[in-house]
């Protein structure tokens, strides 16, 4: 569960969130006002309904309570508890199940792609800068894009063609991590999960055609997704939450990591100054050129000047050296659901005051039956409605069963034998998450044709989130492309 909670916070809930939905349902009907009631829980809350009203008044009732709720709860577990008080209340008013199913179950295939798009949970990552910089830390365990990773493991890093790109062999560069726990299984109590890529769009154009080999073929990839996780008790974290007052400061200290790009391991160490260290040779000649020349010469210099005076510090050596990195944001969680609210808050304003314009319904059903004899513009204006709700998101985030990703394009979509099986315990993979462009404003990526560019990355993670020898376990990434982009 990718979730936008405190450690501190997490697992808990209660009345404290949904308060301003409750204050409105008791402003609606006031208790005192029903002689005879019957209790409804939904979303944590206990709401009463007046039982002499008839069944389909009723079942009105909840569905308007369901509907204030689902802004301010998860809305497939809304929607679960009211089908049970739901039948609860039915049995109180002396209706028999059995009668209705044939119809409930009519109901149900006629509406069954609608209800499964409603229950969907749809959590949003947008970015922001950070107000510090500190609260990026590893240790504060964030989500984040840009700058580096906050390795959750801090030794047993990745190394070797785990960190190149499989066409042009460069170290790939840090696009995002999201923290996503599965506080369920004891071993998934920290889950982290990280995601790479070459900045070059020629090594992505051929990376979408490496995607349809089979895993035994050994595909090339330049976009790589790692998932690390470790259980409370650790050597490298507390058992206790962070305090997040400043005072926070991980158990133990990592590797050492390349001084060019803070990102990998350093594995080489500068034969020189012996203090500087990189994770490949180019790191090393870039770094050099760029300035480590000069300052590996004042290090020796200092180094031989303390020989004789301890007074003498040495010249730091720049953490990351590197000035090509994405820029650094902290990644926010948002229900995808309060948007959703707001956009029907504004819509009904909107149609109150100006009848003939009705929010984008109007514009999207001309764009559909535009674009009736073109599926990939269909699947695009469907897209575009969609991510309009909040047009800044870079994450959409919904590790469920049953979620499906936002699919800008019907064509370069994987089918199910086109996801792999996990590598580590040939279990089932599952949709988790998937990246949006919008990430590329933020990053400042240029409209060029050149530039790094995609429809959408999207993430599929071992179902089990099984354990194994390996720190960083290797998922799998679907990358789209626009069929705008240069093919080479």
């Amino acid at each position: 569960m990718l979730t936008g909670i405190k450690w501190e916070d997490r697992g808990l809930s209660g009345p404290g969130r949904n308060y301003r939905a409750l204050v409105q349902l008791r402003e609606m009907h006031h208790p005192d006002q029903w002689p005879n009631t019957i209790r409804i829980t939904s979303g944590g809350f206990v709401y009463q309904a007046p039982t002499a009203f008839p069944v389909p008044a009723l079942l009105l009732l909840m569905l308007g309570v369901l509907t204030v709720l689902r802004s301010r709860v998860p809305c497939e577990v809304a929607a679960k508890k009211m089908d049970l008080n739901m039948n609860n209340i039915k049995l109180l008013q002396g209706i028999s199940l059995d009668e209705e199913a044939e119809e409930i179950e009519s109901e149900e295939v006629d509406d069954e792609d609608e209800e499964e798009e409603a229950e969907e949970y749809v959590t949003l990552g947008i970015v922001e800068k950070p107000k510090n910089p500190k609260l990026l830390l590893r240790h504060l365990f964030p989500s984040k894009s840009g700058g580096v990773p906050a390795w959750l493991d801090p030794v047993d890093l990745l190394s070797g063609k785990s960190c190149r790109c499989g066409f042009c062999e460069q170290p790939l560069q840090f696009l995002l991590q999201i923290y996503a726990p599965m506080t369920e299984n004891e071993a998934t109590f920290h889950r982290m999960l990280y995601v790479f890529m070459c900045p070059s769009m020629s090594c992505l154009i051929q990376d979408q055609h490496e995607q349809w080999k089979c895993r035994e073929d050994n595909p090339r990839r330049s976009v790589k997704v790692f998932r690390c996780q470790l259980p409370r008790l650790n050597p490298f974290y507390s058992s206790d939450p962070p305090r997040h007052d400043g005072t926070d400061k991980p158990s133990s200290a990592g590797v050492s990591l390349c001084s060019w790009c803070g990102t990998w391991k350093g594995e080489k160490v500068c034969s020189s100054c012996k203090r500087a260290r990189y994770c490949t040779e180019k790191h090393q000649a870039m770094h050099w050129k760029s300035g480590h020349k000069n300052q590996c010469r004042q290090i020796i210099y200092y180094s031989e000047s303390s020989s004789s005076d301890s007074s003498v510090k040495l010249p730091n050596i720049d953490k990351v050296a590197c000035s090509t990195l994405w820029p650094e944001y902290e990644i926010i969680i948002e229900d995808e659901c309060a948007f959703d609210m707001e956009a029907s808050e504004d819509n009904s304003c909107a149609t109150s005051l100006v009848p003939k314009h009705t929010k984008t319904d109007d514009t999207y059903q001309h764009l559909l039956g535009e674009f009736e004899a073109d599926e990939n513009k269909r699947s695009w204006a469907s897209f575009q409605e969609r991510i309009s709700k909040c047009p800044n998101q870079v994450l959409r985030y919904c590790r469920d069963l049953m979620a499906k990703p936002l699919w800008p394009l019907s064509i370069g979509r994987p089918s199910v034998a086109n996801i792999p099986k996990c590598n580590y315990c040939n279990g089932p993979l599952c949709y988790e998450f998937q990246i949006m462009p919008q990430l590329l404003y933020y990053f400042g990526v240029k409209n060029d044709p050149d530039s790094l560019d995609w429809g959408t990355i999207v993430v599929y993670t071992c179902l089990a989130s099984c354990q194994s020898s390996i720190s960083y376990k290797e998922e799998f990434a679907w990358v789209l492309l626009y069929p705008t982009a240069p093919m080479t």
